[in-house]
């Protein structure tokens, strides 16, 4: 890939990727990104950019060349070979034709894993829309304004953990908010290693991400999979049982392979969009 400078940002040129920012910025393993016109805009850390493809070029805003290669790069995993897991997976079965077919280019992203537990407690019985509404609304409240824009920084689990439940009302998040707090204490505290599960094997990993109050199975495997980019883990919620049970009868996730993750991805976002899919 090479990096070039351009007047409000970097293009990134020569890239051997497909993604696609619509089809992953909306398949459900994110919430603070928004389309306005052909552009995504998204708060990550702290710095507040735009993103879209022109052609194979992808353009940045807001950013620097050294944060493009650096960090933006890993972020949108651009260097994973995704065309060739693309292909193993085509041969498991033809309902993930059909998913490339419409949502092709989905990228897992590389997340900040407080960010990413803290919106996934969020997501228990949710959906997309309320969930953006909270999360915004505890980066707004809590949050530090980025200079020269209107966006915020998602909060740290050092700022929430001095925080009370009276303090979290304004969010709106009910039950959820005393395990945002549980999980704000354990990470600030030390009790629980954010950087140490990224050596863990899998199933420590789990174990230890379910210390975290209201973070169940299925919530631990979102964190894995999406902001420490473990390609074995699996989420299962209502879509992917139905799928694994109508589609996918007495099979478990060995048929895919070394990579489950992305093969839940399009099957998660094709039936959901789809669900008559599912009479296959």
């Amino acid at each position: 890939m090479q990096y070039l400078k351009i007047s409000n940002g970097v293009i990134i040129k020569n890239i051997d990727s497909d993604i696609n920012f619509e089809n992953t910025l909306e398949c459900g393993q994110c919430f603070r990104w928004e389309k306005k016109e052909n552009k995504y805009y998204g708060v990550v850390k702290n710095e507040q950019i735009a993103v879209y493809k022109n052609g194979s070029d992808i353009i940045l805003e807001n950013t620097t060349i050294e944060n493009a290669e650096n960090f933006w790069s890993n972020y949108f995993d651009l260097n994973f070979d995704y065309k060739k897991v693309r292909q193993d997976l085509e041969n498991v079965h033809p309902i993930f034709k059909k998913a490339y077919k419409n949502y092709l280019g989905i990228h897992i992203l590389n997340q900040e894993p407080w960010e990413t537990i803290c919106s996934f407690i969020i997501s228990q019985n949710n959906n997309i829309p309320r969930i953006k509404k909270i999360i915004n609304s505890l980066c707004t409240i809590f949050g530090e304004k980025i200079e020269n824009t209107n966006f915020y920084a998602f909060p740290g689990h050092k700022t929430i953990s001095k925080l009370t439940l009276e303090d979290l009302s304004p969010i709106k998040c009910g039950f959820r908010a005393k395990y945002i707090l549980d999980a704000a204490k354990k990470i600030s505290s030390g009790e629980i290693d954010l950087e140490n599960i990224k050596n863990k094997n899998i199933e420590e990993s789990r174990e230890m991400l379910m210390k975290i109050k209201g973070v169940g199975p299925k919530i631990a495997e979102c964190i894995l999979l999406y902001s420490y980019h473990k390609l074995e883990c699996f989420p299962m919620d209502v879509w992917m049982k139905k799928i694994m049970s109508k589609i996918f009868k007495n099979q478990n996730i060995d048929i895919f392979g070394k990579y489950p993750g992305i093969a839940q991805q399009y099957l998660y976002h094709y039936v959901r969009n789809n669900p008559s899919s599912l009479n296959i």
